[in-house]
This record gives C-alpha cells, structure tokens and sequence, in this order.
C-alpha cells in the first residue's frame, strides 16, 4: 500500500467514525483545537490543569488517564504561603526526601524540618527557590539562651535559611519579660548575621491573650521576623482568633505564621483572612490539589 492509499484509509475510517459519533459536518477535520469546545488558555493537559474535563473524558469511556506530575499546575499563590512540615521524631530518610520532592515539584516557601535532616534537605532543595528551615529550643522552649543560639549557629552552617524557635513559655508566663526578650533577641542576632530569618513559635494554647500580645511584643523588640501560633505537639493549634490578635499586636512589620491542624484550603483561607501571611502544615499536597480543584484561592 503506497502513502498515498494509507492516507485515503485513515481519512475514510476517521470520516465513517465521525459520522456514527453523529459529529457535527462543520467541524469534521477541526482536530483536537475545536473552538466552541475548548477552555480559554487550553494547553490540552485535561488531567493536569481541569477536573471538569477530566470527568467528561472519563464518562466518555475512558478507563485510564494519563498525566504527568512534572505538567500537575497548583496555584502559586497558594503554595508559596506553605512551610511544607516534617516533625515527627519518627520521620525517616525516605519521608524526608519525600517531602523535598513535593516542596520543589509544588514550590512551596519552604521545608520544615528537624535539625539532624537539615544537611539531606539542604543538598535536596540546591538550586530551588524553596527555602530550609529547622526548629530550634522545639518543642518545649524551655532550653537555655546559650543552647539555643548553639542550636541556630549549627543549624545555620548545615544550610538552614529560616529558624523556628520556640519562646521560653515558662519565663513568659513567669512575667520575666526581658529573659524572653533576650533569648529571642540572641537566636535572631546569630540568624541575621548569616541572612536567615527567624519565626518566633508563642504556643498560643498555652497563653492567655494578654500573653500572647506581650510575645508578640517581645518578639518584635527583639527583631525577629515572624511570630508563629504553635508547634503542633502542644493540646492546640492555630486558631483565627490567635492570627488575628497576633497580627493586631506586631502590625504590617512582622510575618504572622499560623501552624497547627491546618488540613485543607478552607483552614488556609480561613488563617490568611485572619491575617496569616505563611502557613506550617503537613497536608500541604493536598491543600495545593484543593487549590487546583477549586479554581484556585
């Protein structure tokens, strides 16, 4: 069979399964790119960028899709809010490097983890925008100011970009304002003399409100970056009652990051509202694929 008589054949069967498939005569010969049919912006990838589509190809006949995770669009605005968070202590190699993969295919702000993984992670995100961060005095807080600062300058040679440190509770609750003042302030003197920032964790479920505008007080004299509501391992997380209150307290200057249960986009939403400009979480895929299935946010 000559090219000639190949192409004959495919025309015909194309042309006879168009007209069973009772298809329009006025657009037989459109190809895919139909266009009363297809979405504005179409880059063709149903699967990755459109639910909806992704639905009518299956109720098609479809048995299988295919998609390409390296083509999966999430909304940035979305993900760059999320510090993408691995702290249980049982968190193996295989988890961590599980969790890098996820920060550089979903570009989120950072990855959160515990100081003895900052090298493995720091080697995993060379080279992306997404930041290193580790937790310092975690959870309890209750650590020297001279441990601490040991903790922020050893983290800080491994490649560690952002601290989270936990406040001294303890010390706070205790009224001894200037011992709190001061051991944030030496965390953030050693962050900020390599370039790294610093998230002050109050532990909000452990404050009262006067308490946690005081913190919050505390933690901009003393220079830090962000105030944060909790670490996940105390009896509660973020609420928007806190991030509100904490965002009253430090004003436009500070980060306000809301940490603790937050399990889905409407959790983020909720926090962002509130006043919350970074979020910690361990369900940050699947708040980015909420994203992505909702439109956006």
């Amino acid at each position: 069979m000559t090219q000639a008589e190949l192409d004959r054949l495919v025309a015909e069967i194309g042309n006879e399964l168009l007209g069973r498939l009772q298809v329009p005569k006025a657009l037989k010969g459109e190809g895919l790119n139909i266009p009363d049919l297809v979405c504005p912006d179409c880059t063709q990838r149903c699967v990755q960028t459109c639910a909806r589509k992704t639905r009518e190809i299956l109720a098609c006949g479809a048995d299988r899709v295919s998609a390409s995770e390296k083509l999966t669009r999430t909304d940035p605005s979305v993900a760059s809010m999320i510090d993408h968070t691995l702290l249980k202590p049982e968190a193996t190699e295989s988890e961590i490097r599980k969790v890098c993969a996820e920060a550089r295919q979903h570009s989120f702000a950072s990855v959160c983890v515990n100081a003895y993984w900052v090298p493995l992670v720091a080697e995993l995100l060379k080279g992306s925008p997404v930041k290193v961060c580790t937790v310092v005095g975690f959870p309890l807080g209750a650590t020297s100011t001279a441990s601490k600062r040991a903790e922020t300058e050893a983290a800080l040679q491994s490649g560690a970009q952002e601290i989270d440190m936990v406040l001294n509770i303890g010390a706070l609750k205790s009224g001894d304002t200037e011992a709190v003042r001061a051991d944030i302030a030496a965390v953030v003197e050693a962050a900020h003399k390599a370039g790294a920032i610093v998230k002050v964790i109050l532990e909000t479920a452990l404050l009262d409100d006067s308490q946690k505008a005081a913190a919050c007080a505390l933690s901009k004299l003393a220079g830090a970056d962000f105030v944060k509501t909790s670490t996940g391992f105390s009896k509660g997380g973020a609420t928007a009652h806190d991030v509100a209150l904490m965002r009253r307290a430090v004003g436009p200057e500070l980060g306000v990051k809301a940490s603790g249960g937050i399990r889905s986009l409407d959790d983020l939403k909720q926090m962002a509202a509130a006043g919350a400009t970074r979020i910690g979480a361990s369900a940050s895929v699947k708040i980015v694929e909420g994203a992505r299935v909702s439109g956006g946010y």
